[in-house]
């Protein structure tokens, strides 16, 4: 199917490049009749009769010569008129545009582990510099045709459809991205957003954004890892800035480092864990792995922070380090069998 359409594409070029092999073939074999030139000089004379690009002939041109080269010059314009007409007209019908899409469709379903995020507005755009800034693949759902347009001159990849519908979802590759941002201006379509992505892959970071309390909840129950209020969370800001400014001050340094806090969640599996900590070294320490440094431990919901060396594993725990990538990475290998991938 998807072989049929690449083929339907490609054969609105159809008339127009054969017409061209012939006119070459035809007009090569004139001269090679007509001047007895070895076919590379009757290709070489046929190519700069058509372009028109000035230069000289090859040899002295006989009268049969001439009249040859007067046909390919009229081939030439109807193949050329041709052509343009053909670009002209598929323009207006939209092929082009058809085309782009298609290209970004095949680009999408090569795309593993990236970052959705549905609504280029203030809010989306900042998080997609944010993620392009961490060389992060990101995917932009927008069904605006001007922020469409902006994302796309910022250097994103934007799929302009509707959030909102499954079939979006599916083609944005909800299947094979780490986590997906919800932004769009209305709570309404946040949480449905929401709902459609959690049913259609349940392991999914979802992160979203709420207006409102009451919005905030209904996306929690929703099924939304986290939910974040913009108007919240920068009176927060503003006010660490007033009360702890050397705290607010380190997390902005730290965004432009080397250094990423990363959290790592363990498997549910309570015979998976026990099998992993008994083959664990007796002198591990959790709290100062590979030079990364424990920062918390979540259990059942309550965080814990400054972990004590004596660290024991329990399912579901999630471990919340600082490092740098190569430390994070060396923790990601040590602990793959018992993490939850996301």
């Amino acid at each position: 199917m998807k072989g049929n359409r690449y083929k339907n594409y490609l054969k609105v070029w159809a008339t127009p490049l054969a017409l061209l092999i012939i006119l070459f073939f035809i007009g090569a074999l004139g001269y090679r009749i007509t001047e007895g030139w070895d076919w590379g000089d009757c290709l070489w004379m046929v190519l700069i009769t058509i372009t028109t690009i000035g230069f000289g002939e090859v040899e002295v041109l006989s009268s049969s010569g001439r009249i040859i080269t007067f046909l390919i010059i009229g081939g030439g314009l109807f193949v050329v008129q041709l052509t343009l007409q053909r670009f002209i007209q598929l323009s207006e019908l939209g092929y082009f545009i058809r085309l782009e899409e298609l290209r970004l469709r095949r680009l999408i379903r090569k795309m593993k582990n990236h970052v959705i995020i549905c609504g280029y507005g203030r809010t989306g755009k900042e998080i997609a510099d944010q993620l392009k800034s961490e060389e992060i693949s990101t995917l932009i759902i927008e069904i605006d045709p001007t922020r469409k347009i902006e994302a796309e001159e910022n250097g994103f990849n934007v799929l302009m459809e509707d959030a909102t519908m499954d079939e979006t979802l599916l083609l944005a590759g909800i299947n094979n991205c780490r986590s997906l941002v919800v932004t769009l201006p209305s709570d309404a379509a946040n949480l449905y957003v929401i709902l459609s992505a959690k049913a259609l892959n349940n392991s999914c970071r979802l992160i979203a954004r709420a207006a409102t309390e009451e919005a905030s909840n209904k996306l929690k129950l929703a099924g939304a890892n986290a939910v974040v209020s913009p108007y919240v969370a920068a009176g927060r800001t503003m006010a660490a800035s007033a009360l702890r400014p050397i705290a607010v001050d380190f997390m902005d340094l730290l965004t432009g480092s080397d250094f990423e806090i990363e959290e790592f969640k363990l498997t549910d599996d309570v015979l998976m864990i026990n099998n992993f900590s008994t083959q664990l070294e007796k002198d591990i320490d959790f709290t100062k792995l590979y030079g990364a440094n424990l920062l918390a431990t979540k259990v059942s919901g309550k965080l814990t922070g400054n972990p004590l060396d004596n660290l024991t594993l329990y399912p579901g725990m999630i471990l919340i380090y600082l490092g740098s990538y190569e430390q994070l990475e060396s923790i990601r290998k040590k602990l793959n069998q018992v993490i939850v991938k996301t």
